[in-house]
């Protein structure tokens, strides 16, 4: 990727990071400003199948799954930057810190899922989201994350 990206539409955000539904959590990816920030974008439909058992007649997205969303939004921040070459490479968590869930996320919903990044060092970059539902914040977190190679000798 390079840093004229700006949006990523589902095909791009396949190319960019190597997760695959069920587990491919956000819809499209808007507002990139390479290296620093990104929005990503996630229809939230009553068909998820984490909702058949969290919670039957109620559900609710599980809290790790938004962090995980915005994490792979970071994921295509980090693609379409020009600071470091993401082709083959796996982003694995390395922390995630100060999480807090102000409200809970329902079908039906469009999840807004706002990453900065905070600093970069290498493969270590560390960023800080928030999920935004019409507006208002839902939910926020501070993470981390480290690229690997996973074909490097270990």
């Amino acid at each position: 990727m390079s840093d004229n990206v700006t949006e990523m539409d589902y095909g791009a955000i396949l190319e960019a990071i190597p997760h695959r539904p069920p587990f491919l959590l956000i819809d499209k990816v808007v507002d990139i400003v390479a290296g620093e920030s990104a929005t990503g974008v996630r229809a939230v439909s009553s068909n998820e199948p984490y909702f058949v058992g969290h919670f039957p007649g109620h559900p609710v997205m599980p809290g790790v799954l938004i962090v995980e969303a915005m994490a792979q939004t970071a994921g295509c921040l980090v693609s379409a930057s020009d600071e470091v070459d993401t082709e083959g490479k796996l982003v694995f968590f390395t922390t995630i810190d100060s999480v807090k869930f102000r409200k809970p996320v329902t079908p039906g919903v469009l999840l807004e899922l706002k990453v900065k990044k905070v600093s970069s060092r290498g493969p270590l970059w560390k960023f800080e989201g928030e999920a935004h539902i019409e507006g208002k914040k839902v939910t926020e977190a501070q993470f981390s994350a480290m690229i690997v190679d996973p074909n490097a000798s270990r």
